[in-house]
């Protein structure tokens, strides 16, 4: 990142957006303390400051909402939002009494919308759970400018719709936020202005009401997005896979077909058993009864080793937590489900590897160092890109992509959109989990419909609308 220059004016709502890697997260990880900046100044509030810890940061009234969320799982709701938190003073002697603390932090928790025990552990919460409870820590700051990078990409319609009327609120109490997300209908919704990164660079700060969705994507991207509608469907009349009556103690008699060349959309709210259906099928959730054939076989399987050797593939929900392993490079992560294809002798053979993994950094668009490159030090959209070519290395004959472009840029949902359809192309079954219901819309031959573990309809998507599917997804059945 370098010359990075705007202003933002108290109690305004700034966007600031760019491509996976345009410098988003690290310019408010520079304004929060996390980094130090090479050169240049930060001035908040007429104070100009140059080097200072995330702990001065917070004194100063300054909170940062990580997209990678940063709490404790093993800690309760309450100690996530009250440990290292400065307005919680009485800890500093340690006074630890989870009553009290639990009294105290309710209000927060209220806030965001979370009817939950604080005494709970994080770990047992939802993704979405998990998002709101960090925007409840930020806001027991007493925060004056407010950092969020992402904060909508775990959370439904309703509870967005909750934390904008919350950033309102904020707004005119003269708190600042800079709101990071790749919504574009989020950032014409709740933004005032809006600032564009590219490639490190600050491309321009414009008021929202004087620019328009095109005008935003062509400065992001640096060109003109040709694809906004699926071209061609390749599904075919081939059962591909088979569930017939799947039970686990978190999805309930669940029974579909997919198609050889088919993209199977899912749809539902949080907790409806979305990501919980993907669990079942690879073996990561213990199935009661029902059945399962793929390719025509029945087959039984009880981990993912044994869904991989069947075909089966899944990308899961957190690439972070679920799927990647943050300290090992590219290269290591991107071949971990195929090492027994990549060596000779119980020896991997460097040669096969460098090529087939610089062939894929290539085809899907990895920006990356180098392939040896740890992952970690790559932005998320990179990420899930290459935990996304971890299974086209595999190519399995169905693969199940459990919420695949969240927080990612459209530049990068492109390209995923773009994979997800040459799969198919190739007559591989495809099961899509998606939060968005226009892109399910967009990349679906059908849309299955989950409420509380159960399906509840299978749509046809050039037949269904937003509405229908959101019909469908409220519904409780008895």
């Amino acid at each position: 990142m370098r010359d990075v220059s705007f202003s933002i004016e108290r109690g305004e709502v700034c966007a600031l957006i760019g491509e996976n890697g345009a410098g988003k997260s690290t310019v408010g990880k520079i304004i929060a303390g996390i980094y130090r900046p090479d050169h240049g100044q930060l001035v908040f509030e007429d104070e100009s400051l140059f080097s200072y810890t995330p702990l001065e940061a917070q004194s100063r009234g300054i909170s940062l909402i990580l997209q990678e969320l940063d709490l404790f799982p093993s800690l309760s709701i309450a100690m996530n939002i009250v440990i290292n938190n400065i307005h919680f003073k009485y800890l500093e002697k340690g006074l630890i009494r989870p009553r009290i603390i639990n009294r105290e932090v309710k209000p927060w928790l209220e806030k965001v919308g979370i009817n939950l025990d604080p005494s709970i552990p994080v770990e047992a919460l939802s993704m979405a759970q998990v998002q709101l409870v960090a925007i409840a820590r930020v806001l027991s700051m007493n925060t004056r400018l407010i950092i969020m990078d992402e904060p909508t990409s775990s959370l439904t319609d309703d509870a967005v719709a909750n934390l904008f009327d919350l950033i309102a609120e904020l707004k005119h109490d003269g708190v600042t936020i800079i709101f990071v997300s790749h919504k574009m209908n989020e950032i014409f919704r709740i933004a005032d202005s809006i600032v564009v990164m590219r490639d490190g660079c600050f491309i321009g700060k414009m008021l929202a009401r004087d620019t328009d969705h095109d005008e935003v994507i062509e400065m992001m991207v640096g060109r003109l997005l040709s694809g906004k509608e699926r071209q061609q469907s390749w599904k075919t009349n081939d059962f591909i896979l088979s569930v017939d009556n799947l039970s686990t103690l978190r999805i309930k008699d669940v029974s579909f077909n997919l198609y050889a060349g088919e993209v199977l959309g899912v749809a539902g709210l949080v907790g409806a058993g979305r990501s919980e259906l993907g669990e079942a099928l690879f073996g990561m959730d213990k199935k009661i009864h029902g059945h399962v054939t793929l390719d025509g076989t029945l087959v039984d399987v009880r981990s993912p080793g044994g869904a991989i050797r069947h075909g089966f593939g899944l990308i899961p929900e957190d690439r972070k937590i679920q799927g990647l392993m943050m300290q090992l490079s590219v290269k290591e992560n991107m071949i971990l489900s195929r090492l027994d294809q990549l060596n000779k002798y119980g020896f991997l053979v460097n040669w096969k590897i460098q090529e087939s993994v610089n062939e894929l950094v290539e085809s899907i668009k990895i920006k990356t160092s180098s392939i040896d490159a740890i992952v970690d030090t790559l932005s998320g959209g990179n990420q899930q890109k290459v935990l996304v070519s971890r299974w086209l290395m595999v190519d399995p004959n169905v693969l199940f992509l459990d919420d695949p472009t969240r927080g990612v840029d459209v530049g990068a949902k492109e390209d995923i959109y773009e994979i997800i359809t040459s799969l198919a192309s190739k007559g591989k079954g495809i099961i899509f989990v998606s939060s968005e219901l226009p892109e399910l819309l967009r990349c679906s031959d059908r849309i299955l419909v989950m409420s509380e573990g159960n399906v509840v309809k299978i749509l046809n998507t050039e037949e269904t609308t937003q509405k229908e599917i959101m019909f469908y997804a409220t519904r409780v059945l008895q």
